[in-house]
């Protein structure tokens, strides 16, 4: 497409427009036939887009917009969003952005950082951050480099125009983060061994679980408990509220593996934790533009069965603040391998890492981990 003037820009208002948002994201001509863009889930996006289903809106709002072409066509989207906990967190009148795909057309984006910032503006916000899908608690985060590679479970795809379009606007970037990955025989496990050993004789009363499936809503607690203490101090670290929390046991329930889910615990009080998933991209890339019905289902579930999925993501951990810096992380990390290498999963990815979470880039490479992908956040003030 090339740049016209006939671009207009306007909220989403009712039900129809709000389906043409949620169908760009599948029309972008940058994802036909990209063998390495995975379409997401389009029963999730519906969840997510939903102020009714999904939780963030308990605290947040937003307000969607279409870019339109002289023939009335959707050529881009992005929604402003108000992240009701980032302010009570921080008071920094941040507002951000998200849901942004737009076609090769620097005016459709333009116009579309425009109408979201005049927006924020409204809301009395100085500043306009992301992408945030809706918060950085979910999908977020734009990737700039790895375009050569299919994303991990529940993590961003986009061109690569993207980034330049935002700079070309006049955004900065504000945080560099990491996907770091690891296959099994490149690790270094006579080192993690040895690790695992010093720490276990220097605490011998921490002691190593996997995920209770009996008693599964406690640990959910756990990890909302540990998650939040653990994580205060972390760049753009914001709370997530319990019914966030109960929305994303649900959603992940149906995909978790327990022994791929661990607790640390001292005395029997849990005291850090893991979590990593099975990378479902690698069946869900095979599925018609997201769709489950018809034979979408049955696709990912032979899949599974046919042992497609041969790859995890660990996408959180956390280590309550006074257990910080003794090696914890190793146990976890090391828990995890012996437990997915017999089960068929081949390798792992870590993301992702902020660039200033120097103690654990450094561990994720001591024992040959390397960094894989390139994501950023990206902010300009209003």
């Amino acid at each position: 497409m090339s740049a016209t003037t006939t671009i207009s820009v306007r909220p989403v208002e009712g039900a129809s427009d709000a389906r043409r948002f949620l169908e760009f994201a599948y029309a972008v001509p940058f994802y036909q036939d990209n063998h390495n863009w995975v379409p997401p889930l389009r029963l999730d996006q519906r969840t997510i887009q939903n102020p009714k289903k999904n939780a963030f809106f308990e605290h947040g709002r937003w307000q969607q917009f279409l870019a339109e072409d002289g023939a009335g066509r959707v050529v881009g989207r992005i929604a402003a969003i108000v992240n009701g906990m980032h302010l009570e967190t921080y008071g920094d009148e941040v507002g951000f952005f998200g849901f942004f795909e737009c076609v090769e057309d620097y005016d459709v984006a333009e116009a579309l950082f425009d109408a979201a910032g005049s927006w924020l503006r409204t809301q009395n916000l100085r500043a306009m951050r992301g992408p945030a899908n809706p918060s950085l608690n979910d999908v977020a985060g734009l990737l700039v480099d790895g375009f050569d590679k299919e994303p991990m479970l529940l993590m961003p795809y986009n061109p690569p125009y993207y980034a330049d379009y935002l700079q070309r606007y006049g955004f900065h970037r504000s945080m560099t983060m990491w996907a770091y990955y690891v296959h099994r025989h490149y690790l270094d496990l006579e080192r993690m061994r040895r690790g695992t050993a010093l720490v276990r004789r220097r605490y011998p009363d921490v002691t190593v679980r996997a995920l209770d499936m009996n008693r599964y809503d406690e640990d959910v607690a756990h990890v909302l408990r540990i998650y939040n203490e653990a994580w205060v101090g972390n760049w753009g670290f914001v709370p997530i509220t319990p019914a966030e929390l109960k929305q994303l046991e649900k959603e992940l329930k149906p995909v978790i593996v327990p022994d791929l889910v661990y607790f640390i615990e001292v005395g029997g009080e849990p005291v850090a934790f893991s979590v990593t998933l099975p990378n479902l991209n690698q069946v869900l890339k095979h599925l018609p533009d997201g769709k489950l019905l018809s034979l979408g289902a049955p696709k990912m579930l032979l899949g599974m069965k046919l042992g497609a999925v041969q790859e995890v993501r660990m996408p959180l951990m956390g280590v309550l603040p006074a257990y910080q810096g003794r090696g914890l992380d190793v146990l976890l990390v090391m828990a995890t391998i012996e437990a997915g290498v017999p089960m068929g999963y081949r390798a792992c990815e870590m993301s992702w890492v902020l660039d200033t979470n120097k103690k654990l880039t450094n561990l994720l490479e001591s024992f040959g981990s390397i960094r894989d992908k390139e994501y950023a956040l990206f902010e300009k003030l209003l």
